[in-house]
């Protein structure tokens, strides 16, 4: 019997205490837009207020697909099937991968 192994971010989110379940509930009722925000007013406060010269705006894309490529990793069944999920080819998705070190945030 195939023992299926979990990726899940949650859970090695949860394994660092980084979150719990009551925390969960509360982001899950949040909209992604909500949460982009909420943390980076908290970064801001963490800096006193001075974004000036983060270029946060063309950063927007690369926090996103570093997110997006975490995502399809932890609800696909191989790195094949989050390349397909994600619409590029494997080579895309291994390089895409290497370029936002996402497989260091999976490893064991």
């Amino acid at each position: 019997m195939n023992k299926k192994t979990t990726k899940s971010y949650i859970n090695k989110l949860k394994e660092s205490n980084k979150v719990n379940d009551s925390l969960l509930v509360g982001i899950g009722s949040l909209s992604l837009e909500d949460l982009i925000a909420i943390k980076l007013e908290l970064s801001a406060n963490d800096i006193n207020n001075r974004l000036f010269g983060f270029d946060i705006w063309r950063k927007t894309s690369y926090i996103v697909k570093d997110a997006v490529l975490k995502f399809s990793i932890s609800t696909t069944k191989s790195k094949k099937d989050a390349a397909r999920f994600l619409g590029i080819t494997p080579t895309e998705f291994y390089k895409a991968c290497k370029s936002f070190k996402i497989t260091e945030s999976f490893n064991d």
